[in-house]
């Protein structure tokens, strides 16, 4: 994971592996933790036979972006809290545009768009193998969260 000297790397370090090996959720689905920066996170979950669709070739199920999408954008948001470790952010809306099938490893690239004194917004997308075998986004998503300082 590279991270930011504007982003202290205790908090990226706590972060990571909280992700990666404390959640449940996404320790199930093998979420790694590649680029944390402030207001940038960069998330993959690898591809894994489970998180398919029944269908040939196998595509993995839109429920596993929309997961990245809201995942990304609150830990983007949560680098922007003056406590990254302390504070808080709890998803108010969530928006999710499937663009493609994913076949491969999905991996979600948060920015924060803006964050409020009670209210941020992030914007994520979710790039992926295609069953064409080409790398391209598979899912965009904005996010808006509330912020708890």
């Amino acid at each position: 994971m590279d991270s930011d000297d504007d982003f202290p790397d205790e908090a990226a370090s706590i972060v990571q592996q909280y992700i990666e090996q404390e959640h449940g959720y996404l320790s199930w689905l093998g979420t790694e933790v590649d680029e944390m920066e402030r207001g940038r996170v960069v998330l993959t979950v690898p591809y894994d036979e489970k998180l398919t669709n029944t269908v040939t070739p196998p595509t993995v199920h839109g429920g596993i972006a929309a997961t990245l999408i809201d995942t990304a954008g609150g830990i983007a948001q949560r680098t922007m809290l003056d406590d990254p470790l302390d504070g808080g952010v709890a998803t108010v809306n969530l928006n999710v545009n499937y663009l493609r099938r994913a076949s491969g490893d999905l991996t979600g690239t948060g920015e924060v768009i803006r964050a409020g004194n009670s209210i941020g917004w992030s914007t994520v997308t979710v790039e992926s193998s295609t069953p064409g075998g080409d790398t391209e986004p598979v899912a965009t998503g904005q996010v808006a969260y509330r912020l708890f300082r």
